[in-house]
C-alpha cells in the first residue's frame, strides 16, 4: 500500500506498491497521448523554435480544454491568439512533466529532489484534472460525492473505478505537497 510522502534529508520519500506504480505509469501514458498533438504544428523553423502555433485551435475534448484552457471566457479571438501563442510550449511542459514523473516510478522507493518533486506534482495535477472531468466534478457537492467512494470492493462500474483513482491521485498530490512545504520550513 502507498505511503505518504515525506520530506528528509535524502529528499522527498514515497513508496508505492508495484500496482499502484503501474497504474500512475498507465494515467501518465494517457495523458501525454490526450496532449499530443492530433496535427503537426507549423513546419515554419522560426515558429516552431520559439514555440508559436498559428493553426491551433480550441480542443473538442472538455479534459483537454480543462489542461489547456482559454485565457478568457469573454474574448474568444484574444484566447485564439493565447492560445497560438503559448499551447504548443505548455502541451511540452505538461509531457515533459508526465514523462519525467512515469521514469522516477521504476525504484520501488520514490526519492525526489525539489524539482522532481514539483514535476510529479505537475503531473498528478493533469492526472486529476483530466479525471474531474470525466467524474463532471463542477461544485463542492461533485467533489464531496467522488471524495465519499472510498471502497475498492464496490468499485462496480466506470463511474466508481474513476472516483477512486481521482481519491488516490489526490491524496498521493496532497502528501507531495505537505512534504515540499515541510521541506522548504525545514531549510529555514
Amino acid at each position: 500500500m502507498a505511503r505518504a510522502f515525506k520530506a528528509g534529508r535524502k529528499g522527498i520519500t514515497g513508496h508505492l506498491e508495484a500496482a499502484e506504480r503501474d497504474l500512475l505509469r498507465n494515467l501518465f501514458a494517457d495523458i501525454v497521448e490526450l496532449l499530443e498533438p492530433n496535427v503537426p504544428a507549423s513546419e515554419d523553423p522560426l515558429a516552431a523554435l520559439i514555440g508559436v502555433d498559428m493553426d491551433v485551435t480550441v480542443p473538442d475534448d472538455p479534459a483537454l480544454r480543462r489542461l489547456l484552457p482559454d485565457v478568457s471566457r469573454e474574448d474568444a479571438a484574444m484566447s485564439l491568439e493565447f492560445r497560438q501563442l503559448t499551447e504548443r510550449s505548455l502541451r511540452e511542459s505538461k509531457i515533459g512533466a508526465l514523462k519525467a514523473a512515469a521514469l522516477g516510478l521504476e525504484a520501488d522507493k520514490l526519492v525526489l529532489t525539489d524539482d522532481q518533486a514539483r514535476q510529479w506534482s505537475t503531473a498528478l495535477n493533469d492526472v486529476r484534472l483530466v479525471l474531474s472531468e470525466r467524474l463532471k466534478i463542477r461544485t463542492e457537492e461533485d467533489a464531496n460525492r467522488v471524495h465519499r467512494m472510498q471502497d475498492w470492493s464496490q468499485a462496480d462500474d466506470v463511474e466508481s473505478y474513476l472516483a477512486l483513482v481521482y481519491n488516490f491521485v489526490s491524496w498521493l498530490q496532497e502528501s507531495l505537497v505537505q512534504a515540499l512545504l515541510q521541506g522548504l520550513q525545514d531549510r529555514r
